[in-house]
């Protein structure tokens, strides 16, 4: 079966082009090769997905005969992604959070010198300067 229609089937993309483009983008891994979407996939397979920021490891179990149900696709694939994974997204996502609210737009130029101001060294004052 094709990779981009195994991944399709288990549930891994929404559709098969989905599927498809990211693998021309370089997003699908089996042995640490980047594969194009006519790849053949077999059984004991190890598929690497980088899909919404997360590198997500699958190893596959069998080969479905067309695209099965969400409750089922466990029978099919088994997700060995890493919890460490998870945990850096929320991190990543709480971060973003930190510097701009969501929906505030472009910072505007008072924004941004007060960001400048904020990374900038404190400047010396002029008693200082003049012990120098």
């Amino acid at each position: 079966m094709r990779v981009d229609k195994y991944l399709w089937c288990v549930r891994v993309f929404k559709t098969r082009s989905i599927a498809t483009n990211a693998c021309k983008q370089g997003k699908i891994k089996i042995g640490e090769q980047i594969v194009k979407p006519s790849r053949e996939v077999y059984p004991t397979d190890i598929i690497e997905v980088r899909k919404n920021q997360i590198d997500y490891v699958f190893h596959v179990l069998d080969l479905p005969d067309s695209r099965v149900g969400a409750k089922i696709s466990g029978l099919y694939v088994e997700d060995k992604t890493p919890k460490e994974r998870f945990e850096k997204l929320a991190l990543l996502k709480y971060s973003k959070d930190y510097y701009r609210k969501k929906g505030t737009g472009r910072p505007t130029k008072k924004d941004r010198r007060d960001i400048d101001d904020w990374f900038e060294e404190p400047q010396k004052t002029t008693t200082e300067k003049k012990d120098e």
